[in-house]
């Protein structure tokens, strides 16, 4: 066992508040939101139920965490209706519409250019 493994596993929670677990090595009956929505479920108001702790690269802390919830309190995913159906029809259009040449891009347009590639680059564009 090494260091990292003491400092994560805290079944009773009186270290971090909350039983925390190393990674994988979380009780059956908890999931993550994640792993909750590939089986159709939601937390649905259910509280944190404990926390599985990782080593990190990009924290400086280099332990990042992510919540766990009750598999048995989880609730089913509320169903799409239609009007969320054409609002996010809507969103995605207006993420492939180019606002220079008003023109559906086919993609979704990049936030570094702000605009299709076509207009982004129209020298390159007419070389080809």
């Amino acid at each position: 066992m090494s260091a990292a493994f003491g400092d994560c596993y805290d079944p009773t929670g009186a270290r971090y508040g909350i039983p925390t677990y190393p990674w994988r090595l979380a009780p059956d009956g908890l999931a993550t939101r994640r792993q909750l929505r590939a089986r159709g479920l939601r937390p649905g108001g259910q509280p944190i139920a404990a926390q599985v702790m990782f080593a990190s690269r990009r924290r400086k802390s280099g332990a990042q965490v992510a919540y766990l919830y009750r598999i048995d309190a989880a609730r089913p995913v509320r169903p799409m209706t239609s009007r969320k159906w054409g609002a996010l029809a809507l969103a995605m259009l207006a993420r492939r519409t180019c606002p220079t040449c008003r023109q559906d891009a086919g993609y979704c347009i990049p936030a570094s250019l702000g605009e299709c590639v076509t207009c982004a680059y129209p020298e390159e564009q007419r070389a080809a």
